[in-house]
C-alpha cells in the first residue's frame, strides 16, 4: 500500500488483499499496527466507510465487513464517492499524528506537505486552512508555516487540564446559573450513545466534540462571558493532543458515567456538589493523563 494513499483507501486495499468475506471483524488497533498509524485516523477511517456502507457498526463490538470489495481500491473508492472531503480529513490526521511523532519540524513551507502527502491546491488549502483554525500552526509573516509550540508535548495539555480544574468548577457557582433542559437532554443522549458502543466506534473527532460540546455547554450555563471565551480558547488549543490521547479509551466508559452524575445535579440545582464533582473528574482526568505521558510524548 502506498504511503500518499488515504488510510480509507489502504483500509480498502487490506480488505480486498487479503479477501476478507462479509462479515469479517475489523478491529481498529488491528488495523492502526497493519497500517503504522495511531488508532485516531484508524477510527475516522471505518466511521467514513461505515457511512458508506462498506462497514457496519454493531454496538459494544466494533465494525465488520457489511459488503464485498469486487474492485481494485482506488477505483472502489471513487464509486463510493470519497471526495475531497475525506482526503483532507484523512491527510489532516497524517500531519497531526506525524508531527506529534517528530517526523515534521517546527518551521514548515507549503511545498514541503503538498509533496510529502501528495495534495493538489485545493487539498493542501484545505488542510492548512483547518489547521490554522483550530490553532495549532500559523501562517509566518511573509513566507512558511509554524506549528505551535504549546501543542506538542504532554505537559502542554495537563496545563489545559490544571487551567480547567481551576475555571469550570467556579462556573458553575456563578450567581443566576442555569442550564436549560434541553441542553440537559441533549448532553445526556449524547452520553448514552457513547455508553451503548460509541466509545469503541465513534471517530476522534466525534469523540472530542463531544466532549468539548459537554464542557463548553456546562460553563455556558453560567453566563459568564469570560468564562465562556476562556473555555472555548483553551479547548482550540488543546484538540491536537486530545486526538494522541484518544489512543487510550479505557477511561471513557467511567468519564460518561461521571457526565451523567454532573447533568443529574445540575438538574436538581444542587450546584455546590457539582463544582465538587466537576474538581473531582477534572483531576481524575488529569491523573489519568500523567498515565500515559509516554502516547503524549513523541
Amino acid at each position: 500500500m502506498r504511503p500518499e494513499q488515504p488510510i480509507t483507501t489502504q483500509i480498502i486495499d487490506l480488505i480486498k488483499a487479503e479477501a476478507m468475506p462479509v462479515g469479517s471483524h475489523l478491529p481498529a488497533q488491528l488495523l492502526a499496527d497493519r497500517l503504522r498509524v495511531s488508532r485516531s485516523p484508524i477510527n475516522d477511517a471505518l466511521s467514513m466507510l461505515a457511512e458508506k456502507g462498506v462497514l457496519k457498526r454493531e454496538p459494544n463490538r466494533g465494525y465488520f465487513l457489511a459488503r464485498e470489495v469486487d474492485s481494485p481500491a482506488r477505483e472502489f473508492a471513487e464509486k463510493l464517492g470519497i471526495d475531497e472531503t475525506d482526503v483532507i480529513t484523512d491527510v489532516y490526521f497524517r500531519i497531526a499524528d506525524d508531527r506529534l511523532r517528530g517526523l515534521l519540524p517546527a518551521e514548515f513551507t507549503e511545498t514541503l506537505i503538498r509533496q510529502r502527502y501528495n495534495l493538489t491546491p485545493a487539498q493542501l488549502n484545505g488542510v492548512l486552512g483547518r489547521i490554522a483554525s483550530e490553532g495549532w500552526a500559523e501562517k509566518k509573516p511573509g513566507y512558511g508555516w509554524i506549528f505551535s509550540s504549546m501543542l506538542t508535548t504532554a505537559d502542554s495539555l495537563l496545563q489545559s487540564y490544571r487551567l480547567r480544574l481551576a475555571l469550570e468548577p467556579a462556573a458553575l457557582l456563578e450567581p443566576n446559573y442555569r442550564l436549560a433542559p434541553e441542553v440537559i437532554a441533549r448532553c445526556r443522549a449524547a452520553e448514552k450513545h457513547l455508553l451503548d458502543g460509541g466509545i469503541e466506534t465513534d471517530s476522534a473527532d466525534a469523540l472530542h466534540d463531544r466532549g468539548v460540546r459537554f464542557h463548553e455547554s456546562l460553563v455556558e450555563g453560567s453566563g459568564n462571558a469570560f468564562f465562556i471565551d476562556t473555555i472555548r480558547r483553551v479547548n482550540r488549543v488543546r484538540r491536537l493532543l486530545s486526538y494522541r490521547s484518544m489512543q487510550d479509551r479505557s477511561r471513557y466508559r467511567e468519564h460518561c458515567k461521571q457526565h451523567l452524575h454532573l447533568l443529574d445535579l445540575l438538574e436538581r440545582q444542587r450546584n455546590d456538589e457539582a463544582a465538587d464533582a466537576m474538581r473531582a473528574h477534572l483531576g481524575s482526568t488529569l491523573r489519568n493523563h500523567m498515565k500515559i505521558r509516554d502516547i503524549l510524548t513523541p
